[in-house]
């Protein structure tokens, strides 16, 4: 966990959070990050936890995935003083882009990004609003490396613990706010 962030805030926030049964497929349970966005003091939480992180890791970037990745990654950035990459689906960005592909809990997908956002030692601080399988954080990361960038840190809103994600980011510091045990 965060420095200073007490368990009794991570409790608080889970209040925002609203299971969605059966989406996107029958079986899964959709952790919606929606509502935490409708409340400016949560949302101004969450941001300013990750933004000190970066500040104190010294990112240089944060790195996030479409969609809801974009909503907190530009504003952690922002914060932060730093900058902000953004990776999209295939076909998404306008120039000479890097792609990864990578496995969901619920099928293939993948990533791009720019192919000239990091220069080489640039310090970047991945971040998505959720850890699952680890499938997408990984994607991210390989992004980086590819470039030549170090990961200082992955971070995440919620992390469902039960799904082993944080296994495919072995080596890495991964800090979550709202943990999930069990679905």
């Amino acid at each position: 966990m965060l420095r200073g962030l007490g368990s009794r805030s991570a409790v608080e926030l889970k209040r925002y959070i609203t299971d969605i049964p059966d989406f996107p497929r029958p079986g899964i349970v959709f952790k919606d990050i929606t509502p935490l966005f409708l409340d400016h003091r949560a949302l101004r939480y969450v941001v300013d936890r990750f933004a000190a992180l970066a500040r104190e890791l010294r990112a240089d970037y944060v790195l996030a995935a479409e969609a809801r990745g974009f909503v907190l990654g530009g504003a952690i950035a922002a914060a932060a003083d730093a900058g902000f990459v953004l990776a999209r689906k295939p076909g998404k960005l306008p120039r000479e882009t890097q792609s990864v592909e990578y496995q969901l809990e619920y099928g293939v997908d993948a990533l791009e990004m720019h192919a000239d956002a990091l220069a080489g030692g640039a310090r970047v601080l991945v971040h998505d609003d959720l850890l699952a399988t680890g499938g997408t954080a990984a994607a991210l990361c390989e992004l980086v490396e590819r470039s030549g960038g170090e990961i200082v840190a992955c971070a995440f809103v919620i992390e469902l613990a039960f799904l082993g994600g944080r296994e495919r980011l072995r080596g890495r510091r991964v800090e979550s706010l709202i943990v999930y045990d069990s679905p």
